[in-house]
């Protein structure tokens, strides 16, 4: 075996974004041992960076050890217990996967579907949790990063919050590009990752838990079917009153990349960064349409950070990426099951949301569309 040197690309899909050199440089300090002292008081400052970051005031809110998948199983399998019935918002894949959450958690999911490309109906919720007034939780995806399609999270936790559920919100794609506001809106269980807006490496989740989600937890009839990701357990690690006590190795170097990725997005502002999303996502629109390319979302509902492109007629849509990647060094996404071949899905996240990064994109794009026309 020999060292790995990867060619640079610039990282324009769904994600991961493009990392800052700061983030990984900052990966590259010793190690520490994950009860140090001096690891600990950063662990402190993540906590409060997040707090932040979700906007909220939630004494369990912290980085899960683990991917963004991950964190979207620590929500619902210390939430949901045998028999517990969940309202599961489906406009994509990632509602899918909440389903598939609920079903390995042993509750029943009752599933509101909507086409994909368009955002949740609030009215057509409501009528479904009118029809289940046993229902305990309502998930949802916030910003479903297989459409780019953003969700009314303030009126469906509203709504939740009439019909006595909880909720759970996936803000994976959503956290760092747009405003999240976990208090104001009434979020339960929320979580990301850190390999989109936040420009981090992936590998860390992200989460924010309310206290009437913890005592649902600490009022379980049974075991959390994980031992990894039980907030039972994982909380006397993160919280630790007067002492913390080992409950796994902690990816310490991981977590002071996140830990820069967050100095570095309060140096900017949470106010700038979101203006700084849009004003990517106006020039790569604007720089679509003088390409004859149309987006696939209503604007109304569009994500700024993740843009689903229709692909014109005729076009080879994995041969234009093939050539966007080996020629021009430049990756964006594909479109995932009923849009697999339809769409591109071009991602302005964190680091990728620049003037300079979307110049980029597009003339890759142009030319490899060209490209394909010549062959």
């Amino acid at each position: 075996m020999q060292s790995f040197h990867p060619q640079r690309r610039l990282l324009m899909g769904p994600g991961p974004s493009d990392v800052h050199q700061r983030v990984l440089d900052a990966m590259a300090r010793p190690t520490l041992g994950h009860l140090d002292p001096d690891f600990q008081g950063l662990m402190e400052e993540i906590k409060g960076g997040l707090k932040a970051l979700f906007q909220t005031e939630n004494r369990m809110t912290y980085p899960v050890s683990a991917p963004g998948s991950a964190g979207m199983e620590t929500c619902f399998v210390n939430l949901v217990e045998e028999g517990d019935k969940v309202v599961v918002v489906k406009n994509g894949v990632f509602g899918e996967r909440m389903r598939q959450n609920v079903l390995r958690a042993g509750g029943v999911a009752v599933m509101v579907e909507f086409e994909w490309g368009s955002a949740p109906d609030v009215d057509v919720v409501a009528e479904t949790l009118a029809a289940n007034p046993d229902a305990r939780i309502l998930a949802f995806v916030h910003a479903e990063t297989s459409t780019g399609v953003c969700a009314d999270a303030a009126e469906l936790c509203a709504l939740a919050k009439k019909h006595g559920c909880l909720t759970i919100v996936d803000a994976v794609t959503s956290l760092g590009g747009i405003p999240v506001r976990v208090d104001e809106w009434g979020v339960d269980a929320i979580y990301s990752g850190s390999q989109k807006c936040l420009s981090c490496t992936p590998g860390l989740s992200p989460v924010s838990f309310s206290e009437a989600a913890l005592e649902k937890i600490r009022n379980r009839k049974s075991i959390v079917r994980s031992w990894f990701l039980d907030l039972t357990l994982v909380m006397d690690y993160w919280e630790g009153d007067g002492g913390r006590s080992y409950h796994h190795t902690a990816p310490v170097n991981a977590l002071y990349g996140l830990h820069e990725s967050l100095v570095m997005l309060f140096e900017e502002g949470l106010q700038a960064a979101f203006e700084r999303h849009r004003m990517a996502h106006d020039m790569l629109v604007g720089g679509l349409s003088d390409m004859g390319l149309d987006m696939f979302v209503d604007e109304a509902v569009r994500l700024p950070q993740l843009n689903a492109v229709a692909v014109p007629e005729g076009v080879d849509e994995a041969g234009v990426r093939t050539r966007m990647l080996k020629d021009h060094g430049v990756e964006i996404g594909a479109g995932l099951g009923p849009l697999a071949g339809k769409i591109w899905r071009i991602g302005l996240m964190g680091n990728s949301a620049r003037p300079e990064c979307v110049e980029r994109c597009l003339g890759a794009l142009s030319a490899s569309l060209a490209a394909g026309h010549n062959s």
